[in-house]
C-alpha cells in the first residue's frame, strides 16, 4: 500500500523544502511542483520523500484525521480486542 502524508512547508530552498507534520520535520523534494506555485505555509501531500500535490489546509486536516483513525484500527484500537 502506498500512502501520501499531508505536511506543511516551513522552509523552501527550491527544489528542496523542510516540511512538518505532527511536530516532525523532514526534507522533501519539490521537483514535481512548479517553483512559483509553492510557498512557506502551503500544505502538500508527501510520498516517498517528494511533495506530489499542493492541497488546501482543510483537506490536509481531513486526510490526517483519516490516517490517524486507520492507524488506530491497525494498532488494535476499535477492533473489539
Amino acid at each position: 500500500m502506498c500512502l501520501g502524508v499531508p505536511m506543511r512547508i516551513v522552509e523552501i530552498n527550491y527544489p528542496a523544502a523542510i516540511a512538518e507534520a505532527s511536530g516532525v520535520r523532514r526534507e522533501v523534494g519539490l521537483h514535481l511542483l512548479p517553483e512559483n506555485e509553492i510557498a512557506v505555509g502551503d500544505h502538500v501531500i508527501v510520498h516517498v520523500g517528494f511533495a506530489i500535490e499542493k492541497v488546501e489546509e482543510g483537506l490536509a486536516d481531513e486526510i490526517r484525521r483519516s490516517l490517524n483513525e486507520a492507524m488506530g484500527t491497525v494498532d488494535g484500537e476499535g477492533s473489539g480486542a
